[in-house]
């Protein structure tokens, strides 16, 4: 067996194909024999190595047995294709190149050739010439945000999309069966740190009933379509490990990226939120800005004088898919208490998908599904977690923060 220096040496450089266009098809590393999966000990007892997951986890295996009898394991596209979750031809294809878009996203923020991208101004060289401006490298949002356009137009199923990017949604094609809103990557601020950062979406049925309007109002009318009216939400968490957690309606699943093989593995099937956790997340750096009610409730659970008997600890990333992460798997709160997170392309999905995991998503008052988009770019405090820690947060009187004393929104 190789050694772990020689498993993890990438290839040599190739001076026709530059780092900064790494193609997230193309293996960094191949699988070598006996290389231990990630999230699986080895069992040599038998001379060969196997995969055995840890305890406690949950034993994910295809319907599909693997040419040699052993186990393997269930990839995204096997999940939500004919032999898994079915859901429908058009959804798949659509998947499949949203997929293949975050794949070029996370190579992407990982890439130590790109992280001029990462800062405000994008690292290029400042320029009278018009020309040189625009061939100047572009920041990475706005980088991921054509990865994904780009992706979303070749799969021939998404007629619009709304994005944290564009001022108006983009209409891509007529008679395509979907409308996808999107952010295309939250948290880009904290790239230079490497804290982590994530791609939030939601997709729709397109309204066959406005298709007589012109292209701008069907466009707009399109993406403001309520929650409730979801068809599929989910992330993609770009930190340690990669993560693709989706729901359809029926459960929420998450999927981690192996980077042998490319493909995302499901690793967290009908994922439950605990209905109690132990931790907020949210600023504390704002206490004193806070509304009555939330500073009582904060201090109350931290002295364990809630509803649940146990001291509260705090979590706080500054990086909404991140912190919504620990949330979903670990239980708790997660919170902005100010009208910050947007409605369409940031709420909505994560209410949808925590929802479908037994959570609860609120404003602080309502729902957040039930809640009617009336602008693009809306924004509103958003509360999202386990469902007694919800309820307990939302009978304090006053949790939502409506006055700004002054920092940057």
């Amino acid at each position: 067996m190789e050694s772990p220096a020689l498993l993890l040496s990438p290839p040599a450089a190739n001076p026709n194909h530059p780092p900064s266009s790494f193609s997230p098809h193309r293996v960094l590393w191949p699988p070598r024999r006996n290389l231990r999966p990630l999230g699986c000990s080895l069992s040599t007892s038998s001379g060969r190595a196997t995969r055995r997951p840890p305890l406690g986890s949950p034993r994910v295996v295809s319907e599909m047995a693997s040419s040699t009898g052993g186990e393997s394991y269930t990839t995204l596209l096997e999940y939500v294709g004919k032999g898994g979750a079915d859901v429908g031809d058009d959804l798949v294809v659509l998947l499949c190149h949203l997929q293949y878009a975050c794949k070029r996203i996370a190579a992407l923020v990982a890439s130590p050739f790109n992280a001029e991208l990462g800062r405000d101004g994008g690292g290029g060289v400042p320029s009278s010439s018009s020309s040189s401006k625009r061939d100047a490298p572009k920041p990475l949002d706005i980088v991921s945000n054509d990865i994904i356009l780009a992706s979303l137009r070749k799969s021939g199923k998404v007629a619009v999309m709304a994005s944290e990017e564009d001022d108006v949604p983009v209409w891509i094609t007529d008679h395509s069966p979907f409308v996808v809103v999107v952010d295309p990557l939250d948290g880009s601020r904290n790239i230079d740190v490497s804290i982590p950062t994530g791609t939030i979406f939601g997709v729709y049925n397109r309204l066959a009933e406005l298709d007589h309007l012109p292209i701008e109002e069907k466009a707009q009318l399109n993406s403001l379509q309520s929650g409730k009216r979801l068809v599929a939400a989910g992330y993609i968490l770009y930190s340690s490990a990669t993560i693709f957690c989706i729901s359809f309606g029926s459960g929420t699943h998450a999927f981690m990226l192996d980077h042998s093989t490319g493909e995302f593995v499901l690793t967290h099937p009908s994922i439950q939120v605990p209905r109690r956790g132990q931790i907020y997340s949210v600023n504390d750096a704002r206490y004193f800005d806070w509304p009555d009610g939330l500073r009582r409730y904060i201090d109350t659970v931290r002295q364990g004088k809630g509803q649940f008997p146990k001291k509260y600890s705090a979590r706080y990333v500054c990086s909404l898919v991140a912190d919504f992460h620990r949330t979903l798997i670990y239980g708790g709160v997660v919170m902005n208490p100010r009208d910050h997170l947007r409605l369409v392309y940031e709420a909505n999905p994560l209410s949808f998908l925590i929802e479908h995991a037994g959570g609860r998503g609120s404003d602080g008052k309502t729902r957040i599904l039930s809640i009617q988009p009336v602008e693009l770019h809306q924004r509103l405090p958003l509360f999202l977690g386990s469902v007694e820690d919800m309820h307990e947060l939302e009978s304090y009187d006053s949790i939502q923060q409506k006055i700004n004393p002054g920092y940057d929104v």
